[in-house]
């Protein structure tokens, strides 16, 4: 077995599907993150990226059957943040060092919203520059929209897939959902120059191993740069985790599968940028540095206004709820010497893969 980890680490993408099961399935979890951290150290360093979050609303046109936020969750205390609130903390994230920012929220489309945001990009632009690295997780648009938004200064965009078994798919979403919409969107981003993120869920109902390998050759085969992706973890006010018993067995088993993507992960595409999720912190309180140990090189610590984050949790047991940014700030950096990393301060921390291209 040891040869099938060699074989990955020499080259990327050297792997079959079959090949990646087996790496998902690997009996000695450490000796793969060791490997995948081998890597990860060789190919982007042992520096991490940090993204500051801003949720920027939790209104939502869709209605996934797994998310906190979806439209027919008559729970949720809906909001929106203003341009002024969004560029205030932006402001705060370029100030404190952290290189790039992602604008994140529900999905929303029409005039008015493309408009906002790209008026938002302007303004960030013109104190942040091109140095300042600017995410955008805004759901499915119109190829018009992405590229007015790149335009006015977005540099990377990040698009689930969520799975890229299209029969999967349909099982997590209403008959109006398309996986095929969803990957044109993909394509369409990549065509408006931005860097792509993609990314899945692992542990959903149904999945199987297989299906994870081949959302890694997805992930390859659409030569996406970045990847952000975590376990799935139920929401009680969703019809998908409605109900469902959840354990602290269930967690942790949830914890390793993500664990295990991101290093199957790494040692499949080598120079991507991959971010320990959130998620991951939800299940154990050291789940990013794990991330970070199998293989992640990217954290997006959240710099949104402490009153607007309870409302906006896509999965259960969100953390870091009520913690201020500087004190998330300052934390994270001590947890991340602890394992032996630093932080790339001030730096927007490009793909290397993108780079490449």
């Amino acid at each position: 077995m040891s040869t099938l980890l060699e074989k990955a680490a020499a080259r990327p993408r050297a792997l079959a599907q079959s090949e990646l099961a087996a790496l998902l399935a690997w009996p000695d979890a450490k000796e793969l993150f060791a490997a995948a951290y081998e890597v990860k150290s060789r190919e982007v360093g042992r520096a991490v990226s940090f993204r500051g979050l801003i949720e920027c609303g939790n209104v939502c046109e869709k209605n996934c059957l797994y998310c906190g936020i979806r439209k027919g969750n008559s729970k949720v205390h809906r909001y929106r943040m203003d341009a002024g609130e969004i560029l205030r903390e932006a402001e705060w994230a370029f100030k404190a060092g952290y290189g790039s920012l992602v604008l994140q929220s529900g999905e929303m489309t029409g005039e008015a919203h493309t408009a906002f945001i790209e008026d938002v990009l302007k303004r960030i632009h013109a104190f942040g520059g091109e140095a300042f690295g600017v995410t955008l997780s805004l759901g499915e648009q119109t190829e018009a929209t992405y590229r007015r938004w790149r335009d006015a200064g977005a540099h990377r965009y990040l698009l689930r897939i969520e799975t890229s078994n299209p029969e999967l798919y349909a099982r997590l979403h209403p008959a109006d959902h398309s996986w095929s919409r969803r990957l044109e969107c993909l394509r369409a981003l990549r065509g408006c120059g931005y860097q792509v993120g993609s990314g899945v869920m692992a542990g959903l109902p149904g999945q199987t191993l297989d299906d994870l390998a081949a959302d890694i050759m997805f992930f390859a085969e659409e030569d996406v740069d970045m990847i952000g992706m975590g376990p799935y973890i139920p929401h009680a006010d969703t019809p998908l985790g409605h109900g469902v018993p959840w354990t602290p067995q269930a967690a942790a088993e949830r914890l390793e599968l993500g664990l295990r993507m991101i290093a199957a992960t790494r040692l499949h595409l080598h120079d991507v940028n991959i971010a320990a999720a959130t998620a991951l912190q939800a299940l154990d309180p050291e789940g990013r540095e794990k991330g970070l140990l199998a293989g992640a090189n990217v954290i997006m610590p959240n710099v949104t206004d402490v009153a607007y984050r309870a409302d906006y949790q896509l999965y259960a047991g969100k953390p870091c709820l009520n913690e201020n940014s500087t004190l998330c700030r300052g934390c994270l950096e001590r947890r991340i010497a602890a394992i032996g990393e630093t932080v790339n301060w001030n730096v927007r921390g490009d793909s290397p893969h993108w780079r490449k291209r």
